[in-house]
């Protein structure tokens, strides 16, 4: 261990180093280089030019998937009634065929009538048309249409005679149904029956 330099031990100023020159001496770091601004310019030019293609590709694609929507749509709208008209076919057959046959007993054709009937009944089920019957159900003003109310016996405000059956395409009203409503009975002194 060496001992502590003092002042007097240290070489005065100016005087040579005693530092042995086959020492390696560490370089000090070379400054960087900054790009120059023509450098930075260019890069920023290259990448805006990529940006801007991409861009251009996205929109390209959001206005295709735009107007293959709206072809779709439109598609759509025209031919949802397809499947429907095609099972509509076989009960208009039916009917012209009942009709092209003159030679008919009445049983036979009202026969070939019921089978027409239940050919539509079952084009109806597949499509989801579902018929409003209310007879004796409380009326509904969002699935009937009241015709007129005639006092009645029994609960008022129920159907008491259904004119035209209404028909309903899953939860929508195609054709609401026509009906006659009960109301309660008016006593002698013009007041309703408690």
């Amino acid at each position: 261990m060496q001992p502590p330099q003092t002042p007097e031990s240290l070489p005065p100023a100016g005087a040579e180093s005693t530092v042995d020159a086959a020492a390696p001496v560490e370089a000090a770091p070379a400054p960087e280089v900054m790009p120059s601004l023509e450098d930075m310019l260019q890069a920023a030019e290259l990448k805006a030019a990529e940006h801007h293609d991409a861009w251009l590709r996205a929109k390209a694609e959001g206005e295709n998937i735009r107007r293959r929507a709206q072809e779709d749509i439109a598609k759509a709208g025209k031919f949802a009634a397809e499947k429907f008209a095609g099972e509509m076919l076989a009960v208009k057959d039916s009917l012209e065929a009942a009709l092209a046959n003159q030679n008919q007993e009445f049983e036979t054709l009202k026969a070939g009538v019921e089978l027409t009937l239940k050919q539509l009944n079952a084009a109806f089920e597949r499509s989801s048309v579902a018929e409003i019957n209310p007879l004796e159900e409380k009326f509904d003003p969002h699935k009937h249409q009241a015709i007129s109310q005639v006092e009645a016996d029994g609960e008022p405000n129920r159907v008491i005679n259904v004119l035209q059956k209404g028909y309903a395409l899953h939860d929508r009203i195609l054709r609401p149904a026509l009906v006659i409503v009960a109301k309660a009975k008016v006593s002698g002194g013009g007041t309703p029956a408690a």
